[in-house]
């Protein structure tokens, strides 16, 4: 019988991504998917380590992972990969006895050799090696989503932002080649994908090591030339690489999506300062100017921190002002934890309150929750563009997809129309979510 493999996955797009890279690494290697875990030889959790709460999520799910193969009798090989990994090293072995390998984010490429090393000599095995090669085998990537696909372009990061591991978990920054990014493009659009999504810790800041003229706008122009490509999209863009360029890109380019995730941690130019994010609120709020007057209908989305090191109610009102200022249609927001190693790790103490915190966060998210469904009943009775990308689990005559600006509609319809894009007119609205009704002109 084939060996059988179960990946897990924590965290943001590029570590879903990283999950369908090992996948088909381990399937090149002779594994085959398990169902479940009691089915599998070997076990991957794939981690993140954003947040606090995210470590505490794998060590949980590792001990889960222990009770359930004692009860089926079963001895699995455990792999921790990613950036809890990659921060972790070693420690990890003595935090959890059960995990058997330790793969960092930059040895990815290994895992297979590491877990049959650690079968082969019932001995741990890791490696959390900073390699600097960013290739990747082309066509092993094994893509799990029928509609959309991850490519990965910058891997790593040198901006070192006073409340962020990603420097010390991803590495410095490194670019692909536009020639691997365009094959992969062109492959996964030949496979049927009909959305390319664009990944790097700050994906605008890219420039072609194999081809000087191209920065990510031309990249972007090379993308939207791939024929049966339908949309693109990127993620996440850092506020202060966001040129004239780009925005024309976003405006012109037929398969760019209208919608931007702009990541901007706070309203307060003091504690955006005290963060490194090396822009002000005055920059952010010209730069959504811009973005509005030369990109009609473009829908803005964002990142937010509340009770970082130093904020004062005052910073936190700015925050609240700003968000009410921008009007984005989403959000993700959080409460700060301290990460190891940051700069605000090592140099700033933690001093505001945690229930202080908890409540910020809430007054932030209902805040937010009210503007976004604002928004979304403003939409009522219009007639949206939907890339459809899956059938509801609960009901196989319900389909979802999402317009150019990233708002989730859901609508009835029959499950041949995944991948096609279908006009729907929108009936009804939440702080979440459209729904509505295809358009009589699809049959």
């Amino acid at each position: 019988m084939a060996k059988r493999y179960l990946i897990e996955t924590f965290g943001c797009q590029m570590n879903f991504h990283d999950s369908e890279r090992m996948a088909g690494l381990l399937e090149a290697a002779g594994y085959e998917p398990a169902a479940a875990p009691a089915e599998a030889d070997v076990i991957v959790l794939n981690t993140c380590t954003v947040r606090e709460k995210a470590e505490d999520k794998v060590f949980s799910r590792i001990g889960e992972l222990r009770q359930e193969a004692e009860a089926a009798g079963v001895q699995p090989v455990v792999a921790v990969a990613g950036c809890l990994a990659q921060q972790e090293g070693a420690t990890i072995f003595r935090r959890s006895p059960f995990v058997d390998v330790v793969v960092g984010t930059q040895a990815e490429k290994h895992l297979p050799k590491l877990v049959d090393r650690a079968r082969a000599t019932s001995s741990r095995q890791i490696d959390i090696n900073p390699y600097d090669d960013v290739s990747f085998p082309l066509g092993v990537t094994l893509r799990t989503d029928p509609v959309k696909a991850y490519v990965t372009i910058i891997e790593g990061c040198n901006d070192f932002c006073a409340f962020c591991v990603v420097p010390y978990t991803r590495g410095h920054e490194r670019m692909r080649p536009k020639a691997d990014i365009m094959a992969e493009v062109a492959g996964a659009v030949a496979s049927g994908r009909r959305e390319v999504q664009l990944l790097g810790q700050i994906v605008n800041h890219y420039q072609a090591p194999d081809d000087r003229a191209c920065d990510f706008s031309g990249l972007l122009e090379a993308v939207n030339g791939v024929e049966g490509i339908a949309r693109i999209r990127f993620a996440s863009p850092h506020p202060r690489h966001v040129s004239d360029r780009l925005i024309d890109a976003i405006g012109n380019l037929p398969h760019v999506c209208k919608h931007i995730h702009l990541p901007v941690q706070s309203g307060s130019t003091r504690l955006l300062q005290v963060m490194r994010r090396r822009h002000t609120r005055e920059d952010y709020l010209e730069l959504v100017a811009q973005l509005r007057a030369r990109v009609p209908g473009i829908q803005l989305s964002t990142d937010m921190i509340v009770g970082f090191p130093g904020e004062t109610d005052s910073d936190f009102e700015e925050t609240l002002s700003l968000a009410e200022a921008v009007g984005f249609h989403s959000m993700f927001s959080f409460k700060y934890s301290e990460r190891p190693n940051t700069l605000a790790a090592r140099r700033l103490p933690d001093d505001v309150p945690e229930d202080e915190k908890t409540r910020r966060l809430a007054v932030l998210q209902d805040r937010q929750k009210e503007r976004q469904a604002a928004l979304h009943r403003a939409a009522i009775g219009t007639t949206v563009e939907v890339l459809v990308d899956s059938v509801s689990r609960r009901r196989d005559t319900e389909l979802s997809g999402r317009t150019t600006g990233n708002t989730v509609v859901n609508f009835p319809g029959a499950e041949r129309l995944l991948g096609m894009i279908v006009p729907v007119t929108i009936e009804r609205a939440g702080a979440h979510s459209l729904w509505g009704r295809l358009s009589a002109s699809v049959s």
